[in-house]
C-alpha cells in the first residue's frame, strides 16, 4: 500500500517569510491570507523581490504577498524580506495564474500587479499568455469592489493584446496611470530596460464599487 499524507505538507520546511496555504486545492478563506482589515497585495511573478520589497517598506500598514514559481527565487525573497525585517511581506511558491484562479478567496485583494509577464510573442503561443478571459474574471473576484489590477509590460504587442482582452471582458473601468501618478518603485529589470531607452507601457484597471 502507498502511504498517505496531506495534500498541504511541503516536502521540506517552510522558509521563514514564506506564505503556505492550509489546502492546495480549495480556495482560501480570507481569513488564511488576510490579517485583519489590513489591504493585501499580491505581486504575481515577484522574481528577485525588488519590488515587493520596496512596497512593503513604503507601506507598513499593508500586507503583501509575492507569487514566485522558482525556489531559488522564493528562497532569495524569503532571506531579504526576513533581514530587513518586513514582517508585512510574505512569498507564496506556485503558479500565478493557479494561484489567482483557484486559490485567492473573493474580495480578499486591494491592488494585484502583474508586471512584465512572458509576452509569449509567438502566435501560436499567444494562448500560453497570462491575460485571458478566465483570468480577468478570476481577479474580479479576487479584488475588493474599488480594487485595482495593474499590469505592466515591456511588449508593446502584449500591451495592445491585454487592453482588447480588458475591454473585451467588460467589467473593468479603465484608470490613468503615469508614471508619477503614486508611488511605485521600478524592478531591476525596467531599470535596465529604461537605461536602454526603451518604454513600459501601463494599464490600470479598477474594480467598480457599483455594479452596472
Amino acid at each position: 500500500m502507498i502511504p498517505t499524507q496531506p495534500l498541504n505538507v511541503l516536502p521540506r520546511p517552510a522558509l521563514a517569510g514564506e506564505f503556505v496555504p492550509v489546502d492546495y486545492f480549495r480556495k482560501m478563506e480570507r481569513a488564511e491570507v488576510c490579517r485583519g482589515d489590513r489591504p493585501l497585495e499580491v505581486d504575481l511573478g515577484c522574481g528577485d523581490g525588488s519590488f515587493l520589497m520596496e512596497m512593503a517598506r513604503e507601506f507598513p500598514e499593508r500586507d503583501f504577498l509575492g507569487v514566485e514559481r522558482l525556489l531559488g527565487r522564493v528562497r532569495k525573497v524569503c532571506k531579504k524580506a526576513t533581514r530587513r525585517r518586513l514582517e508585512n511581506a510574505r512569498v507564496l511558491r506556485l503558479d500565478s495564474r493557479y494561484v489567482v484562479e483557484w486559490l485567492l478567496p473573493e474580495a480578499s485583494v486591494s491592488r494585484l500587479h502583474l508586471l512584465c509577464p512572458d509576452p509569449w510573442p509567438k502566435l501560436r503561443h499567444n494562448r500560453r499568455r497570462i491575460v485571458q478571459q478566465a483570468f480577468l474574471e478570476a481577479v474580479r473576484s479576487a479584488l475588493v469592489p474599488g480594487g485595482e489590477f495593474l499590469f505592466m509590460t515591456d511588449h508593446e504587442e502584449y500591451f495592445h493584446w491585454a487592453v482588447a482582452k480588458v475591454r473585451d471582458f467588460g467589467k473593468f473601468e479603465l484608470l490613468d496611470w503615469t508614471e508619477d501618478s503614486f508611488f511605485y518603485p521600478k524592478t531591476d529589470f525596467q531599470i535596465q530596460w529604461e537605461a536602454e531607452g526603451k518604454s513600459m507601457f501601463r494599464l490600470r484597471c479598477c474594480n467598480p464599487l457599483n455594479e452596472a
